[in-house]
This record gives structure tokens, C-alpha cells and sequence, in this order.
């Protein structure tokens, strides 16, 4: 279990909406989260639930978007990134915090070489000569494995495998020796065996470091291995939120039990995958009541009408729901 001794994010009352030609349509609602040095935070949720975007928000890259932030604090060690100077949050960006974006084949750029882009990223941050950057560029590249790596830092992207892209990545966010580590879908288009490098190298990286590691997923799988506390997030709302082996020795919302029974077993042969029947509402889709209420096999009374709460049922365990799952479903 990670060391929990310092606050490193502490997110209260998030609110964010992309603006349209009708108006502004709500994305992300009233969110809050925290995030402790050397603890890891798995976010969990379907395409379209609005983890992504509040990484963005976290990151300070909603700028020249259409998404704006309507309502709450971002408090990244006591600081509120929100209502900084602009100059102050560009040095902490990609410095004191920064993020693994989702495609490793397409966040380099294909035309300059990978040492030349990972320098670029260290002077950014840091003022340095152009060689001293380059052999930090060489220890970060040892640091995340990476195959032969002086001879990687004069390698183009499309030289690399897949992995070895996101270990660039990785190399690059970690230029700036973050605190915090936001992981956005790390392993995507990745094979399973190179997804569970990826996975340990992160793990492994920040046991050496002690930084805080958010990571973002649609995968319960993944999270599961990787994660201290577990967020899942439905339409832009936290529906439940514990301790990793809380959450699945317990879970009790129904869509985070959807979630899990879309896993199939690795030693069953099935003939049809379980899933969780009808899709996320799009944004324009106007929903009284609980926004999982028409895929719900638990929904009642009042579901369709009144938004539930965030209710504490165990010690930092919460759910948001009218009907929860027994405790030993």
C-alpha cells in the first residue's frame, strides 16, 4: 500500500461543459477526487464518461477548446491550478506534473529523430546545454528499458515498435521528474504481453520515484492490477469510488458489476461476451433522474426522476445509487 503522508491532488466540485451553438452541455459534473504521493488512482469508465477530459482539465489543455470549466478547484499541493497566472501553470505542466497520452503511434512527431524530441521536451523545463540534455535523454531511456538505447536516441518513430513508442512517451513525461503521473489509456493498441511491460514499468517507475500515478482505463482488468483506489465514473459523475480491494471483494453499484461481467473468465469458453445492454447517453440526450437508469437491470422507482446521491454505505467506500447491489452480490 502506497505512502499516503502528502495531498498531492485534491479535486473538489469539478464542472465542465462543451459549448455548442444551443448553449453549454454538461460533460463532467461536480467531480471529486484525491490523489496522494505514491498512490495510484485507477479512473474506470466507458468511452464518452468524461475521464479523458478531466485529465485535460487536471493538465490545463482545454485551452482553444470548447470545453469550459464551469464550477470548482483543482488543488495540485495546496495550489488551485484554476485560478493561477498562466506563466505559473505552464511551468508546473509537464514539469512537476505531467501525462502519457493514449496513442503511442501517433503523439511523436514522424519527421525528428526520438533523443531530438525528448531533448526538446528536458530544455523545455530545464536550463541546460543541448549535451547535457541529450545524455539525460540516454538515462531516461535506460530508466524505461528500452531496448539499445543509445542507439534509440537517433531513431525515428516509425523505428520503433509499438512499445518501444510508449516507452518514449513515458521517457518524455518523465523528463521533469514529476509528482504526479497522469496515465491516460497507456496501453492502448497494444498487445496484452506489451500492455502488461507497460503496466509494470509504470508501477516499477513509480516505486523508484514515489510519485502519484492517475490511471485512466476502460478496462477494470488492468486497473485491478495496477491501482491503490478505484473511481468509476458513468456520464460525468463518479458512481463509485474505494479502495481497490473493496471495490471488487464488494462492489455494489450495478454498472461497475456490468463492468466486471464484460471480463470473460480466461479459462471458460463462451459463445457470447456479456455486456451491459444500450450504450452511454450522448450529450444532447436530456435524462431525469440517474443517467444509468435505462440500462439498468436494478432501476425503480425514482430513478427516472431524481439524481442520487453520493452516499458514504462503508468507510471510504461511496456509490451513487437508489437501489445498490447486497453487500454480497
Amino acid at each position: 500500500m502506497a505512502n499516503r503522508s502528502e495531498r498531492l491532488l485534491d479535486m473538489r466540485g469539478l464542472t465542465l461543459a462543451v459549448a455548442t451553438g444551443e448553449g453549454l452541455l454538461t460533460v463532467v459534473e461536480d467531480l471529486s477526487l484525491t490523489l496522494d504521493a505514491g498512490e495510484t488512482l485507477g479512473i474506470v469508465g466507458e468511452s464518452g464518461c468524461g475521464k479523458s477530459l478531466t485529465s485535460l482539465a487536471i493538465m490545463g489543455l482545454l485551452e482553444g477548446t470548447p470545453v469550459r470549466v464551469l464550477a470548482g478547484e483543482i488543488l495540485f499541493q495546496g495550489r488551485d491550478l484554476l485560478r493561477l497566472p498562466a506563466r505559473e501553470r505552464r511551468a508546473i505542466m509537464g514539469n512537476e506534473m505531467s501525462m502519457i497520452f493514449q496513442e503511442p503511434m501517433t503523439s511523436l512527431n514522424p519527421v525528428y529523430r526520438i533523443g531530438d524530441q525528448i531533448v526538446e521536451t528536458i530544455r523545455e523545463h530545464r536550463k541546460i546545454s543541448k549535451s547535457a540534455a541529450r545524455q539525460r535523454a540516454l538515462e531516461l531511456l535506460t530508466m524505461v528499458r528500452i531496448p539499445d538505447p543509445a542507439g534509440r536516441l537517433d531513431s525515428y518513430p516509425h523505428q520503433l515498435s509499438g512499445g518501444q513508442r510508449q516507452r518514449v512517451m513515458i521517457a518524455m513525461a518523465l523528463a521533469g521528474s514529476p509528482r504526479l503521473l497522469i496515465a491516460d489509456e497507456p496501453t492502448t493498441a497494444l498487445d496484452v504481453t506489451v500492455q502488461a511491460q507497460i503496466l509494470k514499468l509504470i508501477v516499477d517507475l513509480q516505486a523508484e520515484t514515489g510519485m502519484g500515478v492517475m490511471l485512466i482505463s476502460h478496462d477494470l482488468g488492468v486497473i485491478a492490477e495496477t491501482c491503490d483506489r478505484i473511481a468509476v465514473m458513468y456520464r460525468g459523475r463518479v458512481v463509485e469510488s474505494a479502495a481497490s480491494a473493496e471495490l471488487f471483494s464488494a462492489m455494489r453499484h450495478p454498472y461497475t458489476r456490468g463492468l466486471l461481467d464484460s471480463i470473460p473468465e480466461a479459462d471458460e469458453d463462451v459463445d457470447r461476451l456479456t455486456a451491459i445492454p444500450g450504450r452511454v447517453p450522448m450529450l444532447d440526450e436530456a435524462l431525469a433522474g440517474c443517467a444509468f437508469h435505462p440500462r439498468c437491470t436494478r432501476a425503480g422507482k425514482g430513478c427516472d426522476e431524481v439524481v442520487p446521491g453520493l452516499d458514504m454505505i462503508a468507510p471510504s467506500h461511496l456509490v451513487r445509487c437508489h437501489y445498490p447491489l447486497e453487500q454480497d452480490a
